[in-house]
């Protein structure tokens, strides 16, 4: 029999002996005293491949600035020289057209490594048609790197994921910075105009503002087919509002600006003084206020969101550790996160490390933005819906507000002007304004029935007008000739307002402004779909909910209880049973 004192040392030699067996699978990370103390990755990188002198290519919906310091960055860090990574070529096309891009490199047999910026609906759209490569380091090991600066990103922002997981754990996207949507004023303009400051989306429609069309519309948007930014924006509206309201909202909108062909355009035109409001995502409202102090950007309260910029693999690259390594530094507050905080772009890093750094310590302005996101109250995104209708949005805003614009604007000019001389009453200008902006009714192309653009119709005919031309060119059309139609009536409805007539008592039915939120979507419009209203947006036919944070199977350290620690407790459970039955017997 084993002396009591001695049988104490027992637990102490089994807990000793459990943690050396096990130290491996505690280690976090594949590598051990790295020689680079910023990227501990680095080493472990270059150890996975012999290849180098690899030009990297990276589709991308960022700007030019961004592109020329991004590359500037990369290309004299440690990272692209350890692995000998000598060129970034952008390629800088519109969103619609990434697949095909994609899909003709890999036909001749180039690689495409990267995708990085454009919003979450179009890398989500890239995921469901396999473009993405699965960011996982059990099956991949260099993406080790990336799940190392992942670790350091919140898994959520404003409850807005900063991330794409799937039901399997794999990581689809990562934030690479975060962003509000809104519109920057421009004071100056307002106050010389005499319009009033907006606060909200349906401000952005109020009459006051046609007050100098069409010689001086004084709102700038872009067209949402040549900007993601804006296409978020106005899906933002339709989402916060509703459908029948958002389209309303829309319709007035477009009626009071200056059309642009990019969201930059528009940004430039509120500096300059050309417009008094236009709408942009945060970062260029931050730019325009550093350029023209007369500049403010407004966040509506409780009608934006929050949006992680999305950075991914694309799955034909032939240089998955270079693109693994370079979606890493984009990642680092060390690396690519600096670039956001250049005064030129003034973006919000998602990396919340990068405000500790000296360059992060010189943008107090990016880190009071980055807590306000913290906090700021929007509205809960359906991404889902998102992917399911965005080309049915962007496609029907450009023929009917877009297309259709001069003939839109001419008659909201003067709907808007006889309602402010006193010349038609309330009822009669809201009435027009129904009119004019309701969703059209038109013929299918597809199934020949007359069909309302209700937001199923849209969910339904998405895909069709992405992928059949003969589809997308029929509707684009079909919906511009009704438009024109359509606003050629509300003008001789204007006559008959101004000439006495009372209001028609018959409006015609439009969709409730309730959103849709439990959707069966089948073959053809025309079958019914059921809907319960509720204060959030989410489709059943989602398997994933994009609105919920993502749960990570690739947790930080501090998240959660080890397995091997549930081991050592159950071992010292064993051992200190087996004492006190040695000590009974004694």
């Amino acid at each position: 029999m084993l002396p009591t004192h001695r049988l104490l040392v027992i637990p102490l030699l089994v807990i000793i002996l459990v943690y050396a067996g096990t130290s491996v699978s505690l280690a976090e990370y594949p590598w051990s005293s790295p020689s680079n103390e910023k990227f501990p990755w680095l080493d472990y990188l270059a150890s996975l491949t012999t290849v180098r002198n690899v030009r990297l290519v990276v589709l991308t919906r960022h700007e030019q600035s961004i592109q020329s310091l991004a590359r500037a960055m990369f290309l004299q860090s440690d990272v692209a020289k350890k692995l000998g990574i000598v060129e970034i070529q952008y390629l800088y096309v519109p969103a619609e057209q990434w697949p095909s891009y994609i899909d003709r490199a890999s036909k001749l047999g180039t690689s495409i490594d990267v995708a990085w910026g454009g919003g979450p609906t179009l890398f989500n759209n890239l995921d469901e048609k396999g473009y993405l490569m699965p960011i996982n380091p059990n099956k991949n090991p260099e993406h080790y790197a990336i799940k190392y600066e992942l670790d350091k990103i919140p898994k959520s922002i404003a409850g807005a994921p900063t991330y794409k997981e799937d039901s399997e754990g794999n990581i689809r996207w990562i934030g690479a910075s975060i962003s509000s949507f809104g519109f920057t004023v421009n004071k100056d303009v307002l106050n010389k105009y005499k319009v009033p400051m907006p606060k909200s989306w349906s401000d952005l429609g109020r009459p006051e503002y046609a007050n100098y069309l069409p010689a001086t519309p004084l709102i700038g948007i872009a067209d949402p087919t040549l900007s993601t930014s804006n296409t978020r924006i106005f899906e933002i509206i339709l989402q916060a509002k509703g459908w029948s309201e958002g389209w309303r909202i829309l319709t007035l909108m477009a009626a009071n600006a200056r059309i642009y062909p990019g969201s930059g355009d528009a940004r430039d035109a509120v500096i300059r003084g050309d417009v008094a409001v236009a709408t942009t995502i945060d970062f260029y409202g931050y730019m325009a206020m550093n350029v023209n102090p007369d500049c403010e950007y407004i966040a509506p309260e409780g009608e934006t969101i929050i949006n992680a910029d999305p950075i991914a693999i694309v799955n034909i690259t032939k240089y998955p550790v270079h693109a693994a390594a370079f979606i890493a530094w984009a990642l680092s507050e060390f690396g690519g996160q600096v670039v956001w905080l250049d005064k030129d772009i003034n973006r919000i890093p998602v990396n919340p490390n990068t405000f500790n750094t000296t360059e992060g310590q010189s943008r107090p302005d990016l880190k009071q933005a980055f807590n306000t996101l913290l906090n700021l109250r929007g509205i809960e995104f359906n991404e889902t819906l998102s992917s399911n209708w965005v080309y049915s949005i962007m496609y029907y805003f450009k023929a009917t507000l877009v297309n259709a614009h001069d003939d839109l604007q001419a008659v909201w000019a003067r709907v808007a002007g006889a309602y402010l001389d006193g010349r038609i009453s309330r009822d009669w200008f809201d009435y027009l304004t129904l009119e004019l902006s309701k969703p059209l009714r038109f013929k299918d192309p597809v199934t020949g029935s007359n069909v309302e653009f209700t937001q199923e119709y849209a969910v339904y005919i998405n895909k069709k007008l992405a992928e059949e031309a003969s589809t997308y060119q029929a509707l684009m059309t079909t919906w511009e000739n009704a438009a024109r139609e359509r606003y050629q009536n509300v003008l001789n409805l204007l006559s008959r307002a101004i000439s006495g007539e009372p209001v028609p008592t018959t409006v015609t039915k439009t969709t409730p402004t309730t959103t849709v939120v439990s959707t069966t979507i089948t073959s053809t419009p025309t079958t019914q779909v059921t809907s319960t209203p509720t204060t959030t947006t989410s489709l059943t036919t989602s398997t994933t909910s994009p609105t919920s944070t993502p749960v990570s199977t690739l947790t930080s350290p501090t998240e959660g209880i080890s397995s091997t620690i549930i081991a050592l407790v159950a071992v010292l459970v064993l051992v200190v049973a087996a004492m006190l039955y040695f000590i009974r017997r004694k």
